[in-house]
């Protein structure tokens, strides 16, 4: 007497791995969303932190601390992808700051304001004030997280850097 085997069917087996790959293909697209909006609110703390610590420096030395140094935009800034960031980070790190913050991507070679670069761009030269204003440009991925408030300096020019809904955000301080 023949026994019947019992086993899956070729279209069964195919059908399981549809439904597993279709499943496993929503799930990363949900991953990736939340994994930009967690490097978004990251940007944001950092930001934030960033503007504590100048805060900070001001109340001790009655001016913001210089920029330059980068090689982009041009050397009047500091940027978190190069190394005159690390100038930076010799005027604020231990006394301001415990380390200091890059973007969580921080791609070299570009500033914030160029389309899909990720990294903290730091102006505060003298323009006419001494040192008495700042402003960080960074980009979001998400534009929708926070409007860009912009930045006047102390001379009144106002800067504003990106297309509205580019995910550019352009904030600082001016005394």
């Amino acid at each position: 007497m023949k026994q019947k085997q019992k086993a899956f069917t070729l279209i069964e087996l195919l059908v399981v791995i549809a439904i597993i790959g279709l499943l496993a293909s929503i799930i990363m697209v949900a991953l990736n969303n939340a994994r930009s909006k967690a490097r978004d609110a990251k940007r944001i703390a950092d930001v934030k932190e960033l503007m504590s610590a100048f805060e900070l420096y001001y109340n001790d030395n009655n001016q913001y601390p210089a920029s330059g140094g980068a090689s982009n935009p041009n050397s009047g800034w500091s940027d978190s992808n190069d190394s005159s960031w690390n100038t930076l980070s010799s005027i604020l790190v231990p006394n301001y700051l415990g380390s200091m913050p890059k973007d969580p991507l921080n791609n070299a070679g570009c500033w914030a304001a160029d389309s899909g670069c990720y990294t903290y761009t730091f102006y505060s030269l003298d323009y006419g004030c001494n040192q008495q204003w700042y402003m960080i440009v960074y980009r979001l991925e998400n534009p929708g997280m926070q409007a860009s408030p912009g930045v006047t300096a102390c001379d009144g020019t106002n800067f504003q850097y990106g297309a509205a809904g580019s995910g550019v955000i352009t904030i600082g301080q001016s005394k």
